[in-house]
């Protein structure tokens, strides 16, 4: 495994301290047919699909960000300091190469209606937006900024903003109220001798990889998360 898989899989962290380094726009595919410019990988696209069709919320939930390039997040950050002034865009939009948009791992979702605000979408905590919110880990998504984790994220709190982790980390994290942060740090106590068991999974650290067979994970920081049933 080559030594840069460090800096790519679905449990990357993406913020102020860690750089999006590598990227691949072949696994990009449009969320929903309905809405083909908004593109984002490939098991984000399926898990909203599924967790669409399983609380019933199309044409109430629509998605109104996936993947961004490198310029089109630098338009969006000068576009927001004009607009909007430096403080609120420090606290919404992240400087390029370090927005989860750029992973095409991360989606805004907003409730459907005629003006949506593109950089701070509708999503209550009541009604089908809470529905989508209590299905998401069940198919690999996170709210990824907490309004009760914005010292550890460095980002204010976005209630339409979901990451997509894959389970069972997804599962694990919202069960255990954590942020992305705080659960790349938990694992990194486990090791392939005492493992986290969760469910009917072993989770644990390593440093690096030598097997190809190895179900994994780099943490864009220091090493790997690896999985085994």
């Amino acid at each position: 495994m080559k030594q840069n898989s460090i800096y790519s899989g679905d449990l990357i962290l993406v913020n102020a301290s860690h750089q999006f380094r590598t990227e691949d726009k072949s696994i990009l595919v449009p969320v929903d047919d309905q809405f083909p410019d908004i593109l984002v990988n490939k098991k984000l696209a399926d898990a909203y699909q599924n967790i669409m069709m399983k609380i019933h919320a199309q044409n109430k939930i629509v998605p109104v960000s996936g993947y961004r390039s490198h310029d089109e997040q630098t338009a969006l950050f000068d576009s927001s300091l004009k607009e909007n002034g430096k403080e609120f865009t420090y606290k919404y939009v992240a400087l390029p190469d370090h927005s989860e948009h750029q992973t095409g791992l991360a989606l805004d979702v907003g409730i459907n209606q005629e003006n949506i605000d593109f950089i701070r979408p509708d999503f209550p905590y009541d009604g089908i937006a809470q529905e989508f919110r209590n299905t998401a880990s069940k198919y690999g998504l996170i709210e990824r900024y907490g309004k009760e984790k914005e010292e550890i994220t460095g980002i204010s709190h976005e209630p339409w903003h979901f990451r997509y982790v894959g389970c069972p980390h997804a599962e694990y994290i919202t069960e255990h109220n954590l942020c992305l942060e705080e659960y790349i740090n938990i694992i990194k106590k486990y090791t392939k001798e005492n493992p986290l068991k969760y469910h009917h999974y072993n989770i644990y650290f390593e440093k690096t990889i030598t097997s190809l067979d190895t179900v994994c994970s780099g943490n864009n920081v220091d090493g790997f998360i690896v999985i085994k049933e």
